[in-house]
């Protein structure tokens, strides 16, 4: 639509041609004098009285050709195409950010099904586990070396699991319908199921730089300052308005008798100045108006320079959340793993009970699901400061790190 607007625009500096077909008739006395002049019939005969007081009715066709052109306007059509000109320019720098964007909900949308199939894996084994022990704690219960409440503990402990790997499987299938509408597909197409997430490795980005760098490439600063522009030049096409405007024009006519019959023709040019002394305001009132929209599209061009800083620490500061959490979670993994290794020895030795093995196998299941987690919001945090700076694209790292998982 913006390009349109600037042919739209450059059209005015083109001259204007027309063609027109009129057919009339008319008894009229002053229509019928005239017509039989501009059709070269004109007699003496036709000025008798009787014949210019009462004429017979007679048809006139008649064929014109116009162009009109105007060589002055004040520099009102220039100011308008440049304005045009900006705000495709403002149309293109949307465009690109609508794109980075759509990059950004695609690799969300991405890593949410690899976080998906993670936990349903995880909820998978949790459920095979817990189905081990239950039948371990009936043998050990049947062979008098466990307590009844223990084995009823184990029970449901497996009703736990089961209902976890429900809901992560219907978690799972909605990951992979949000993904497929991401990228354009039907929310029922299938893919593997992807479930290798792993840890990304970034460049480090220091607050400062990232903030220099969103300032000056993120688009819609971009576009914003482009919708500046644009205001600027209209307030001066508004202006220009006021002053005054040369045309010139011509006009050729044929007029016969008939469709195709012989008549006569003449031509017509000539140049006008035309300079408006008084339109009740209204122009005035429209340079008013385009410097309001000037000022309003620089207070959100500075509007837009906030939002962008705040984007900015805001998605540095989650990533850098994200990247020292994950240093906790493996370190919580280790120590989860090793201290279900002990208790479970412990049990089978019947050194604890069950509500200790339990309590053991939650804190690594939770454990490790807090590191996918922190994966997760690792690699996502990334894909989001990128955006916030303007940098993401499908070449990214974010994107290109992951593209040979689950294809």
């Amino acid at each position: 639509a913006a390009s349109a607007d600037v042919r739209v625009a450059r059209a005015a500096f083109l001259p204007r041609l027309d063609f027109s077909e009129t057919v009339t008739r008319s008894n009229d006395p002053v229509y019928v004098f005239g017509t039989r002049l501009q059709q070269s019939r004109f007699t003496s005969a036709d000025f008798a009285l009787n014949r210019l007081n009462q004429p017979t009715p007679i048809s006139n066709f008649a064929t014109r050709f116009g162009a009109q052109w105007n060589i002055f306007d004040s520099l009102a059509s220039t100011r308008n195409l440049q304005r045009a000109r900006h705000m495709n320019e403002a149309a293109g720098y949307r465009l690109a950010m609508e794109d980075q964007q759509l990059v950004f909900r695609v690799v969300q949308a991405y890593y949410d099904l690899m976080l998906a199939g993670r936990r349903l894996e995880v909820a998978e084994q949790a459920n095979k586990t817990a189905v081990a022990v239950a039948d371990e704690s009936r043998a050990k219960t049947e062979a008098g070396t466990a307590v009844e409440s223990d084995y009823l503990a184990a029970q449901v402990n497996v009703a736990s699991r089961q209902q976890e790997l429900v809901r992560a499987r219907n978690n799972a299938a909605l990951a992979l319908a949000r993904l497929n509408l991401a990228i354009g597909l039907p929310a029922d197409s299938q893919h593997t199921m992807p479930t290798d997430l792993k840890e990304g490795s970034f460049t480090a980005m220091k607050l400062e730089d990232a903030e220099q760098q969103a300032l000056q490439q993120r688009p819609d600063l971009k576009q914003a300052a482009s919708e500046v522009a644009a205001s600027k030049t209209g307030v001066q096409a508004a202006k220009s308005a006021l002053g005054p405007r040369v045309d010139v024009f011509a006009a050729s006519e044929i007029d016969n008798v008939s469709l195709f019959g012989n008549g006569g023709n003449h031509w017509l040019a000539g140049a006008g100045l035309q300079i408006d002394l008084f339109s009740g305001g209204r122009k005035l009132a429209q340079v008013s108006r385009e410097k309001a929209m000037l000022e309003r599209a620089s207070a959100n061009r500075q509007m837009a320079e906030d939002q962008v800083r705040l984007d900015v620490r805001r998605a540095f500061y989650d990533w850098d959340s994200a990247r020292q959490m994950l240093e906790v979670a493996r370190t919580a993994v280790a120590r989860a793993d090793e201290s279900l290794r002990i208790i479970r020895n412990r049990y089978d030795a019947g050194l604890t009970t069950m509500t200790d093995l339990l309590r053991a196998e939650d804190a690594a299941r939770a454990a490790g699901m807090n590191h996918w987690e922190a994966v997760y919001r690792y690699q996502v945090g990334y894909a989001a400061l990128e955006l916030a700076t303007g940098n993401l694209s499908a070449k990214s790292d974010v994107v290109t790190q992951s593209s040979g998982a689950g294809q």
